[in-house]
């Protein structure tokens, strides 16, 4: 590892702390270094807070050093007004001479006018160092700015022979069924907080009445996603709580928009999949989890519309039931949460 991986890998590692919090934003990291010594750091924690340099410059306590020092940063700083003023303008005013970037920003508002702009001011600029790393880091901005669509996570629980839920019982029977263990049950709640929203059909609402939030976890709740073709949900359901964002596929609106619940009408005649990302972007959500049921995740799989999956198996035998999507193993990772086994599996298409 050269010196210029060393800190772009520190940039990384701080950029991680922004997951769930930074978006539309990407996550961002950056380091300062003088004569191999790092004078100041920071990360981008919040859309319309500082960004990362701005963090990074604060933290440096004897200024006149930024004008001998080198600034990495793990994605390319921005060249435009938005919230905040351009990073870019920040490293000029402080003629900061070497900018070092990891990957550049593929926002075309960016896209590298923010090299151009330090090349320009005399900076003397250095690109692609982990690159890969730094695109993989913020994989869910890039496929929503290259891909005009969110990351898309599919997310299940089957039973050691591959059902999702036994054979159904009468209502006076139905109790809950849970396939996992509590810690893999608290790990997804960690991860409904680090995506921006999550998705499911409307027999996993009507079944279950879910509240699909992070009640084991700290972080901020996704937005919710419904489909509900012929609006069978309950209105006294928990997800037209307007506790946070959410967003109701229909086929005709009988219901009235609030201020946290909108809804959408698609035309569930045709391909309903590319009309869900449409208003999903529209809606600047950069991630989603989808968490069934059985004919959401595979309608998701069948259009190879995901980027990843994530697979629980545990313990139970149900025989019968509802059966399991069915997914291509492509890149595999597996590992045991106790009695659980999880896979991940990467689309790379």
């Amino acid at each position: 590892m050269n010196i210029h991986e060393k800190y772009i890998k520190r940039c990384i590692e701080l950029a991680q702390n922004g997951l769930g919090t930074t978006y539309p934003n990407p996550m961002v990291g950056s380091v300062i270094v003088y004569e191999g010594k790092i004078i100041g750091e920071g990360w981008h924690k919040k859309a319309g807070e500082p960004h990362a340099e701005v963090n990074a410059v604060k933290s440096v306590k004897d200024k006149s050093l930024l004008k001998k020092a080198t600034i990495y940063v793990s994605l390319e700083p921005c060249s435009h007004f938005g919230k905040t003023p351009p990073c870019c303008d920040l490293i000029i005013a402080n003629e900061i001479p070497n900018v070092v970037v990891g990957t550049v920003d593929p926002n075309e508002k960016v896209a590298g006018k923010g090299i151009l702009k330090l090349i320009e001011a005399g900076a003397n600029v250095t690109v692609g160092v982990l690159e890969d790393e730094c695109n993989e880091l913020n994989k869910r901005f890039f496929t929503f700015h290259q891909k005009k669509r969110p990351y898309i996570i599919l997310k299940w629980a089957e039973s050691q022979d591959g059902f999702l839920a036994p054979e159904k019982v009468s209502d006076q029977e139905r109790k809950p069924i849970w396939i996992t263990n509590q810690y893999s049950r608290q790990l997804v709640h960690k991860w409904r907080t680090e995506e921006q929203a999550i998705l499911v059909g409307t027999q996993t609402v009507v079944d279950d009445n879910p509240k699909l939030n992070a009640r084991d976890w700290s972080g901020n709740n996704p937005a919710r996603v419904i489909v509900d073709r012929h609006n069978r949900i309950n209105p006294d359901s928990f997800v037209f709580d307007n506790s946070v964002k959410t967003i109701v596929f229909v086929s005709e609106n009988i219901k009235s928009s609030t201020e946290n619940t909108q809804f959408e009408i698609i035309d569930f005649n045709k391909n309903i999949m590319p009309q869900i990302l449409e208003v999903l972007y529209q809606n600047q959500i950069q991630s989603i989890i989808i968490e069934g049921g059985r004919q959401t995740l595979q309608s998701f799989i069948d259009e190879n519309l995901w980027d990843e999956a994530r697979v629980f198996r545990g313990k139970s035998i149900f025989k019968n039931g509802t059966k399991a999507p069915i997914i291509s193993k492509k890149e595999i990772i597996k590992t045991n949460i106790l009695s659980d086994e999880l896979t991940q599996i990467r689309n790379h298409d």
